[in-house]
């Protein structure tokens, strides 16, 4: 069997020299992929004590949906400003070259549930920093974060230091 790894193609250069992106799509496109990939992250969370599960959009829809359905847990959903239609809350982050703002519908946690966010890469960790500060407000625990991939050279994990934090693959670069 291959390993993960060898499901997440690496394209040298893009989006810009000097970089090498992970491409998430190949593990996706590939049954056995796509299989070990949730299988690997469920089973670094097994210990895990839950109640939701919280998926980024839009590649953390689709890990966070196959380990809320095989732990049969509840979906909440954190997308881009404007996409969700009952009243939400919001939090900003920076990007490299601007911010970005994410919601989440203002009754998707209740006081005390123990969230598990989900998502498929931490780079510099302000997502999921952001992730974790609108599990916050709105009086959630966050029991912890689990990814696919980790780019350890951008020090995402320093960021979220106050949290458990698993990931399935640690490429060591940017």
């Amino acid at each position: 069997m291959k390993k993960l790894e060898e499901y997440v193609r690496s394209i040298p250069d893009f989006p810009e020299k000097g970089i090498i992106f992970r491409d998430v799509t190949s593990v996706l496109q590939d049954a056995d992929g796509l299989r070990l990939a949730v299988d690997t992250m469920q089973g670094l969370i097994q210990d895990l004590d839950y109640d939701v599960v919280a998926g980024a959009e839009a590649r953390g829809f689709i890990f966070g949906t196959a380990i809320a359905y095989n732990h049969h847990k509840p979906l909440v959903l954190i997308r881009k400003k404007g996409k969700l239609p009952c009243e939400t809350v919001e939090a900003s982050y920076d990007l490299e070259y601007g911010t970005a703002t994410i919601e989440m519908h203002k009754d998707s946690i209740r006081p005390g549930q123990k969230v598990l966010i989900v998502d498929d890469l931490i780079a510099t960790g302000g997502t999921i920093e952001a992730m974790a500060r609108l599990i916050e407000t709105l009086g959630g625990e966050v029991a912890g974060v689990v990814v696919l991939m980790e780019l350890a050279g951008l020090k995402g994990r320093e960021r979220l230091k106050d949290y458990r934090v698993e990931s399935a693959i640690c490429y060591p670069g940017k």
